[in-house]
């Protein structure tokens, strides 16, 4: 036993010493500064996984605005420095900008791939959300949108609902529930006919259940997102695959046929997946798994981040209520329980500069999103002041987190300012300096340039419908008005706006 447990540890030392002689990269000349970490294969992921803020700052104030990490398998060139962020942009010859996410795509929501080049499908993805997301087909989605809000806030949860008597729930819950049911009915539609239905109560019931199971399935899939995202295989995670697989099976084209009012989105989608695609039944559905992710990973933890920061703030409570009312009483609009929605357009939501830096303040105190891009081949990276020679399929990435808790650029960057992004005129600012200078990349939560989230104004309108609605038939307040804010998870930096680390207690009834 003891000789065969020498012989293991042999093996052990033998592989670490022949990775550390022969499996570290070398740091060329002319390339960045390399940190190749102490693990083997890991490199920097778990000091970079533990608080990547931090390790980035002591990474840049080591070896300043451009360096490279090893971090589970890749090699990535972190670039620090803001003025330099457009030379990301303009290297659309050399970086590609859709590997990394369809590769991301296929391995975490388990269809294959949908890079036009691998043969699977022809279609042209980024195309099409930017055409079913923005333009004239954002404003049906706006529509849709401000009816299932009020309709999830006022019928769905109406049980809950008592006049004049106080409903206690978690903040981070409630948004969730609220925010994946309206989203959800908004994107793939109803299993109901609303109109002239005798069995219209128990079929709202019914589907209320159906799409509260399908919250709880998305949450137990997206707890391992990062770890999908890291290179785990989901067979791993037995309940999380199980709720990947029910979540597909809802979304089977021949289930989502059956559903009323589709979002032009996924009714495009679903033609395009049948006649441009090779997928199966089961991988079409989970690229509506992916549709369905996108539009709930981030806009939730926002929206709770929103509203929290708004139950804190009296002042910017106050702001955005009366911003909210002056819209509503020029649009004529009268707030009742009597079945009379309130109706807000996209012109009318964009006229609401205050809720405009509120959302974008707490989207700032929240993101930890990541741009990537993949070296097609050998290049040399010229940046503002210098240049570097990248490997080809080595990552070149943005951090801006570290942009958004930049001192210089955010005076008292961890604190809440609801004004933050207003000029002294009330209007979106959007001077903002380092150094003396003016920066063109400042705020950057949806990515930058060719690969900015083509959802991007639908989620924010999202937030804004929800707020309006909230100011208009609810009074709301912390259980605890001293509560500290909760910290970030850290572990889904990367990946977009952070979740809290715990629940938040807050009460609410009708006005």
């Amino acid at each position: 036993m003891f000789l065969a447990s020498w012989i293991w540890g042999m093996a052990v030392i033998l592989c670490c010493v022949s990775w550390l002689l022969l499996g570290r990269r070398r740091r060329r000349q002319g390339e960045p500064p390399l940190e190749n970490g102490f693990l083997p294969y890991l490199g920097c992921a778990l000091k970079f996984g533990a608080n990547p803020l931090e390790f980035l700052k002591e990474k840049q104030k080591k070896h300043g605005h451009i360096f490279t990490c090893h971090v589970a398998g890749k090699y990535i060139h972190f670039l620090t420095d803001p003025f330099s962020y457009h030379a990301l942009m303009r290297q659309g010859k050399h970086l590609d900008w859709k590997k990394f996410h369809f590769a991301t795509s296929a391995k975490a929501f388990g269809h294959g791939s949908i890079d036009p080049a691998e043969g699977n499908t022809t279609e042209n993805f980024h195309q099409t959300f930017i055409r079913t997301l923005q333009g004239n087909a954002l404003d049906a989605l706006i529509e849709a949108m401000m009816e299932n809000l009020q309709y999830v806030m006022l019928q769905s949860r109406t049980p809950k609902l008592q006049s004049n008597t106080w409903v206690t729930e978690g903040l981070y819950t409630f948004c969730c529930q609220v925010m994946f049911e309206s989203g959800f009915l908004t994107l793939f539609g109803k299993e109901f006919n609303s109109n002239n239905d005798k069995n219209q109560s128990f079929k709202q019931e019914t589907e209320r259940a159906h799409i509260l199971n399908a919250l709880e399935n998305f949450q137990e899939f997206d707890k391992i997102f990062p770890a999908l995202v890291a290179g785990l295989p989901i067979h791993l995670f037995k309940s999380a695959h199980s709720a990947r697989e029910k979540l597909g099976e809802a979304l089977l084209h021949k289930n989502l046929l059956k559903r009323d009012n589709l979002s032009e989105l996924v009714t495009l989608r679903m033609f395009l997946n049948d006649t441009l695609s090779t997928f199966d039944d089961m991988e079409k559905a989970k690229t509506h798994v992916a549709v369905l992710w996108a539009s709930q990973a981030n806009t939730i933890p926002a929206t709770f981040w929103t509203l929290f920061y708004l139950l804190k703030s009296p002042e910017a409570m106050r702001a955005a209520t009366k911003e909210v009312q002056s819209i509503l009483e020029s649009a004529e609009e009268n707030i009742s329980l009597d079945g009379k929605h309130i109706s807000l357009n996209r012109k009318q939501l964009d006229n609401m500069p205050i809720l405009d830096s509120i959302i974008k303040e707490a989207m700032r105190l929240s993101s930890a999103s990541m741009t990537f891009r993949v070296a097609k081949e050998d290049f040399i990276f010229h940046l503002e002041n210098d240049f570097y020679n990248i490997r080809k399929d080595d990552i070149v990435a943005l951090y801006p987190q570290l942009l958004h808790f930049d001192p210089e650029i955010y005076a008292d960057p961890l604190t809440f300012k609801y004004d933050r992004f207003l000029n002294e005129n009330g209007e979106e600012k959007t001077d903002f300096y380092r150094n003396g200078r003016k920066l063109k990349h400042y705020y950057m939560p949806f990515g930058t340039g060719i690969a900015k989230c083509p959802g991007r104004l639908f989620a924010v309108h999202e937030i804004k419908q929800f707020l309006a609605l909230i100011f208009s038939y609810f009074e709301i307040e912390l259980v605890d008005s001293n509560v500290k804010c909760p910290s970030l998870d850290q572990s889904r930096a990367g990946l977009g706006i952070l979740q809290p680390s715990n629940d938040i207690d807050f009460r609410y009834r009708l006005k």
